[in-house]
């Protein structure tokens, strides 16, 4: 039977070590029995003087492994002995996927209770927050939703970095919750003229508030102040929409500005 052989530009098998093919088969057989054992693949040169000779395996529920026989010899000597057996994936076998931590698996709503997701100490939604030493006023925080002025916390280890609000923000506009859901499109009014919201502090206040209408799909969650629902305060008993909010206008002229405008 014609041999395999596998080697690199720099790598050659060693002769005498490739030649002991049977060797390599019986002592497979001898480890794992002929119901294990199939037929000859070919043959890996390893460094020196090492010959990795390959079978198929045979085994039920291991389709496409092989197993390997590495065989060697004392330099100036012709008797091979072996070097060890052992069960290795072939280039189409069956193989579990690569592994994956716990944490990197979870998605949103998988934690359940008294189950504990440590977060990583350079996790880049977070900061150092408040502790004596931080030098808060070397955050760069520019646009809109983080001015520099952001509060700090109140000693905690770490608080929301730019980049995890920013995240946070865009995940909540993107959600259920935001202006893009099927109730959004349909509610008589947005939540910034509903009486059931709840205003919050901070950056994201400018974007987000806290439904509390019980009877709303989004009591007790973070909403965008242009998502809606049904359940809107100022919705009309005939079910007819409100006027649209008018577009957030931003007051930035000096009062002498104002009195030159009416002049």
């Amino acid at each position: 039977m014609t041999t395999l052989v596998r080697t690199t530009e720099t790598l050659l098998p060693d002769p005498i070590c490739a030649a002991a093919q049977d060797v390599a088969c019986a002592a497979a057989l001898a480890d794992h029995g002929p119901e294990a054992v199939g037929v000859p693949l070919g043959l890996l040169a390893g460094e020196g003087l090492v010959v990795t000779h390959r079978f198929a395996c045979t085994l039920p529920g291991y389709p496409g492994w092989e197993w390997y026989v590495s065989v060697t010899r004392v330099e100036y000597s012709r008797a091979v002995t072996i070097d060890e057996v052992t069960l290795a994936p072939g280039p189409d076998a069956l193989v579990a996927p690569t592994w994956v931590p716990w944490s990197d698996r979870l998605h949103p709503g998988d934690l359940s209770p008294g189950a504990v997701v440590p977060t990583a100490p350079d996790d880049a939604r977070l900061t150092p927050g408040w502790s004596g030493t931080d030098e808060l006023a070397s955050e760069i925080d520019p646009g809109p939703l983080h001015p520099v002025n952001w509060e700090p916390g109140l000693q905690r280890a770490r608080v929301p970095s730019a980049y995890g609000r920013e995240s946070a923000a865009a995940r909540w506009y993107n959600g259920e919750h935001g202006p893009r859901s099927s109730f959004a499109k349909a509610a008589p009014g947005e939540c910034a003229s509903c009486g059931w919201l709840l205003t919050i502090g901070g950056p994201l206040g400018q974007m987000f508030g806290v439904c509390s209408n019980l009877l709303s799909p989004a009591d007790g969650r973070v909403v965008s102040l242009d998502h809606g629902c049904g359940a809107h305060s100022e919705a009309s008993p005939d079910g007819g929409a409100r006027p649209a909010r008018s577009a957030t206008v931003v007051d930035d002229l000096a009062p002498d500005d104002l009195e030159m405008g009416h002049s």
